[in-house]
């Protein structure tokens, strides 16, 4: 009995060096893999690094950056007056996306009623307004809406309008999706409390479905930034206009477009940071409760 188990002790040891020595042979193998794949990496990213350094640096003297340059007087005027559409491009997005918020949470409340009239507003709605491009949006809303309504709109509204319509079937979903989330349970135990429907949505719903939906919310802000630069189109004198008119004034298309890349790139970070901020907040309370 001792020499059996001796000869399964020892088959268990032999076993086990085999898994080690085949873990190492295997890490030994994943280093070359590891380090071709870094040096792909970086040979892809090479061209880009060196093409981006040609642009910047003006190869062959094709590109006149006195246009945009903070060390000229030109370049400090023009600058001027490009930064001075930011605070149009950001009150227009902001404005748009709290309009858009309250419309598509409006939108999403008939999608849970058992009604099926309300179910299928929701659903026309949605897939209308979804199917409309953006651009088309804004110049009916622009040329076409005052015809139809008698009104006049300036430019800032019908951009926020149109943008705010736009934004608000995606909004719906995002509010569908987050009301359906919340736990059967709590509706079935609000019910046997006797709460009705809008004291139900408003101190058990709402307050647990919004703090779900946040993130998202904050990702449709940074889409909402990007398309505002197609209000454009219709005169608004936000950070993309400026640029245009900038490019007709100096004819230098390149380095001006390239300096609004770099504003929307870097405002665009700057909300960006922000959403993962709040996503990573709301995250570390839902652990801690």
């Amino acid at each position: 009995m001792l020499k059996v188990s001796g000869h399964r002790d020892r088959g268990r040891d032999y076993a086990r060096d085999g898994v080690r020595d085949g873990v190492r042979a295997r890490d030994r193998a994943r280093v070359p893999l590891r380090l071709w794949l870094r040096l792909r990496l970086r040979l892809r990213l090479w061209p880009g690094l060196l093409a981006l350094s040609l642009l910047l640096t003006g190869c062959a003297g094709q590109l006149q950056w006195y246009v945009v340059s903070p060390l000229t007087p030109a370049g400090q005027a023009n600058l001027k007056f490009m930064l001075g559409g930011l605070k149009y491009t950001i009150l227009l997005s902001m404005t748009a996306i709290v309009i858009s918020v309250v419309i598509g949470l409006l939108v999403a409340l008939p999608a849970l009623s058992r009604n099926p009239i309300a179910r299928g507003f929701n659903k026309v709605y949605v897939e209308i307004i979804r199917a409309v491009p953006l651009l088309v949006l804004i110049l009916w809303v622009y040329y076409g809406l005052p015809i139809m309504m008698g009104i006049a709109i300036n430019v800032f509204w019908a951009g926020v309008l149109a943008l705010a319509l736009s934004d608000s079937a995606f909004e719906a979903e995002i509010f569908r999706a987050g009301i359906q989330s919340i736990d059967r349970g709590q509706l079935e135990a609000s019910d046997s409390l006797g709460l009705g429907y809008i004291d139900r949505m408003r101190y058990v719903v709402l307050p647990q479905a919004l703090r779900r939906v946040l993130p998202p919310l904050g990702n449709q802000l940074v889409y909402m930034l990007k398309m505002s630069s197609l209000v454009s189109v219709i005169g608004m004198e936000e950070l993309t206009r400026r640029a245009n008119e900038l490019v007709t004034a100096e004819y230098r298309p390149l380095e001006t477009y390239t300096v609004l890349i770099l504003e929307y790139l870097v405002l665009i970070l700057i909300v960006s940071a922000a959403v993962r901020w709040l996503e990573r907040r709301l995250a570390s309370r839902d652990v801690r409760s």
